[in-house]
């Protein structure tokens, strides 16, 4: 409204003559209105000396006995006055205006508050914030609204009474505006309202639109070079940096994200650094609050695959958060895992949910089965490349896309992921020196891959945050814990390694295919120590990697139990994924299944048919092109 809409005729654009009348919301303030301008008035209170109006609940003056003409009015009388003046102390005068409000074209005058971005927000100001709605507690006192803006997140406390639902009407999604004082609870500052208004139509819109225009812009991920100059890996860096923004999104849209990754090496190496990034830029989009305990979650998993166990617990947990703490459905991002056929059932189960996906690995893929049911999938198969760019060389220049303050923490990390993969790629030496010139030699990053394995083993389906991040040394804050942490594990690994494969040995079966490559075997049902470390898959690999060191020459090593066999082959062109396919197919009734790298893979199948299984399988072994190129690069899946 301005001075020159001040209740003259023929003034409200629609060619009506009557006299303008304004009748504000009760939530306007000075800053809207206008002197001179006539408004809808209400009498509060009358004194010998005139009378007090309120024209809105926070708009009231002194109508002056000069300027009521020998009119007499009581509390609640409505009439029409014009704003005479403001003064620089906050006080308005108001004169009587010569209209009938039967006479008028009365205008309604909408509040339109001063908007403080959140991240603006300080202790002890009255202040109106505008943003979506993130989440929304009840607990035993006030209704907690969680309102994300542009710039931040922030906490708002409403009243109702003890454990009752304030402003039923908000729902998860909607744009509110809301207005309170900025208090701090708990050592975090939170807004204590005095109002809740839901924005529609066209202010919705706009609202809407500008939170867009600024999250977009605030979720760029930042610009880093990356730490070794390798084209291979070049091809996945757009989709990495498509998957930061998401996740940057993510965040500051309030969401949860759950972190699923394999228990091994490179699992942990991915999802360490990617967990740090995300917690530092939580905690700066919240504002140093304790958020991200509560939205950021990071879990192991035993299986090469998303099994349907572990997506059930985690939807429970996700539906559970969402009825007690009102919060949205996560982000699920899968790491290390999650790119196979296997992993379809448990994706098509959250699809009921339309909880959102995404994959970083460097198993082969299966993409046709995949791809439709995630929201990101980045893997170097994807892109014509391998298992060589493993997912903890992957996920580290995503968590440095996310925050490239983590960068010093995380420059050893890539070589531990790659030694513990095995990973003979190109630039791994140049990984190696980057760690050596962070502090590490190649005999520690070694420790740590096998300290790393020996954690994972034991923690099963724990998280065991403190105690991962103080063997990689990410996040931790005692350089002499992580010596000492890694020197005792990686010994007792070493150890039971050791006393394993002196168990197994007398029992290895071992021929020549017809294509002079080595075969070993070796029945780990009933020749391994079993519920211990090293599990089956580490401990045929640990055997394999013994004979091709014994040999030099091309081996296929097999460990099998009752319902699995392990596989891995050096100096052999195998290609399991297909062999699984075509097994499965083929041995009517074996239930075969499973997959991994192609050299590298683990399968399942009847426990009835496992004697076909396997004479199958060495047959298919037995037919493969030798390679000296091709060799096991990465550790296998337990």
């Amino acid at each position: 409204m301005s001075d020159s809409a001040a209740g003259e005729p023929g003034e409200n654009g629609e060619g009506d003559s009557r006299p303008v009348v304004y009748e504000l919301d009760p939530a306007c303030t000075l800053a809207d209105v206008d002197v001179g301008a006539r408004y809808r008035a209400e009498v509060n209170g009358v004194v010998d000396y005139g009378v007090f109006v309120d024209v809105s609940d926070e708009v009231s003056g002194l109508l002056h006995e000069s300027n009521l003409d020998g009119d007499t009015f009581a509390v609640g009388d409505e009439l029409v006055v014009v704003l005479e003046e403001l003064k620089e102390n906050g006080d308005v005068s108001f004169d009587l205006a010569d209209v009938d409000l039967a006479d008028a074209n009365v205008l309604a005058v909408e509040h339109e508050p001063e908007i403080v971005a959140i991240a603006d927000a300080t202790v002890g100001d009255a202040v109106t914030v505008e943003g979506e709605i993130s989440q929304i507690k009840q607990t035993g006192g006030p209704t907690i609204f969680h309102v994300a803006d542009e710039t931040g997140v922030m906490a708002a406390a409403a009243f109702e009474e003890a454990g009752v639902r304030a402003y039923p009407e908000v729902e998860i999604g909607d744009v509110v505006r809301v207005s309170g004082s900025v208090e701090t609870h708990e050592g975090t500052t939170q807004l204590e309202v005095d109002d809740i208004a839901v924005l529609d139509g066209e202010t919705a819109a706009a609202a809407r639109e500008r939170l867009d225009e600024a999250m977009r812009e605030r979720a760029e991920p930042e610009s880093v070079d990356p730490l070794v100059d390798w084209p291979a890996f070049e091809k996945l860096r757009p989709e990495l940096e498509d998957l930061a923004r998401t996740l940057r999104r993510t965040v500051l849209e309030g969401r949860p994200i759950r972190i699923r990754h394999h228990a091994d090496g490179d699992g942990m190496c991915a999802a360490i650094p990617v967990q740090l990034a995300l917690e530092n830029f939580i905690e700066e989009v919240h504002e140093g609050d304790d958020a991200a305990r509560h939205t950021l979650k990071r879990l192991p998993s035993k299986a090469p695959f998303y099994e349907m166990e572990d997506v059930t617990r985690d939807l429970n947990f996700a539906l559970e958060g969402r009825a007690r703490h009102g919060q949205k459905l996560p982000f699920l991002l899968m790491l290390d895992n999650g790119s196979t056929e296997e992993d379809v059932p448990a994706y098509k189960n959250l699809a009921h949910y339309d909880v959102p996906i995404a994959v970083v690995d460097h198993h082969h893929p299966d993409p046709e089965a995949v791809n439709d049911l995630l929201d990101a999938h980045v893997n170097p198969y994807l892109h014509d490349e391998d298992y060589r760019i493993t997912t903890g060389m992957m996920c580290v220049e995503l968590a440095r896309l996310i925050d490239p303050s983590v960068t010093d923490e995380l420059r050893h990390v890539p070589a531990v992921a790659g030694l513990s993969d095995r990973s003979k790629a190109e630039v791994m030496d140049e990984f190696v020196d980057l760690a050596d010139a962070a502090g590490y030699d190649r005999e520690d990053i070694e420790d740590i891959g096998e300290a790393l394995d020996y954690a994972a083993h034991w923690l099963r389906y724990s998280e065991g945050k403190t105690l991962v991040s103080d063997v990689l040394d990410v996040g931790s804050d005692d350089a002499d814990r992580h010596r000492d942490l890694v020197e005792f594990l990686s010994t007792r690994a070493e150890r039971d390694v050791e006393e394993q494969l002196d168990a197994v040995e007398p029992h290895v079966e071992h021929e020549r295919l017809d294509s002079d490559a080595h075969l070993y075997r070796i029945d780990l049902e009933n020749f391994a120590k079993r519920f211990t470390y090293p599990a089956p898959g580490k401990t045929t690999g640990e055997l394999h990697d013994r004979k091709v060191r014994a040999t030099g020459e091309p081996v296929i090593t097999i460990g099998y139990g009752p319902d699995f066999a392990v596989l891995r082959s050096d100096g052999v062109r195998l290609d399991i994924p297909q062999m699984v396919t075509e097994l499965n197919e083929e041995v009517v009734g074996g239930g075969v299944s499973g997959g991994g790298h192609l050299v590298v893979g683990s399968i399942k199948f009847v426990e009835g048919r496992r004697e076909d299984v396997i004479d199958a399988l060495v047959d298919k072994m037995a037919d493969a092109e030798l390679d000296e190129e091709l060799s096991t690069t990465v550790e296998l899946d337990d």
